[in-house]
């Protein structure tokens, strides 16, 4: 536990991009933002696994599978500064993804639940993006977060292909109202 207050004193603690410098260990918000990455990814590829083995549709199998590469790239970024930094980590859940071929849901509702996982893993990449110190990282959670993006963008498209998104409530539209 820390004794005392420390401040930050000089600009080279944002550095890390710099490729002659040495870079400055991980403080506790990097370290909690890497490790929550590296959690909700492992989660994540278990689950999107497990809806690529059984989705019915061949583009939403297809999705899935893409999703599935996804996470395994963003464990990997993450896992490489943590290597770089020397700190031990763990990405095992304890558990594993059955063979079973026979879903537990539509490739709807499986669809939507990865729509919602996409929505919590840019708010995840956005928050370590944002309150990581060190430039390097923030740079490749922010390019990892795009990544995550154009993904969840994709995923809506097939489910708006299939009829499968519902609009939410709408917000009046005054200059209609107003025409009329």
């Amino acid at each position: 536990m820390p004794k005392s207050n420390e401040f930050i004193e000089d600009k080279n603690y944002l550095q890390g991009l710099m490729p002659f410098r040495e870079k400055r260990s991980l403080n506790d918000i990097e370290l909690g933002c890497l490790h929550h990455s590296i959690e909700t990814n492992n989660i994540g590829l278990q689950l999107i696994t497990g809806f690529a083995q059984c989705a019915a549709n061949k583009e939403v199998k297809e999705y899935f599978t893409k999703g599935k590469e996804l996470a395994k790239n963003q464990i990997r970024m993450v896992e490489e500064i943590l290597l770089e930094s020397d700190v031990p980590f763990s990405a095992t859940s304890g558990s594993t993804v059955t063979t079973s071929t026979i879903a537990p849901f539509s490739d709807k509702l499986m669809m939507f639940c990865v729509y919602l996982l996409n929505g919590y893993g840019i708010v995840g990449g956005s928050f370590g993006t944002i309150f990581s110190l060190r430039n390097d990282i923030s740079m490749k959670t922010a390019l990892s977060t795009k990544n995550v993006y154009f993904f969840a963008q994709t995923g809506i498209k097939i489910m708006i292909k299939n009829g499968w998104l519902e609009e939410p409530p709408q917000m009046e539209d005054r200059a209609k109202i107003i025409k009329d």
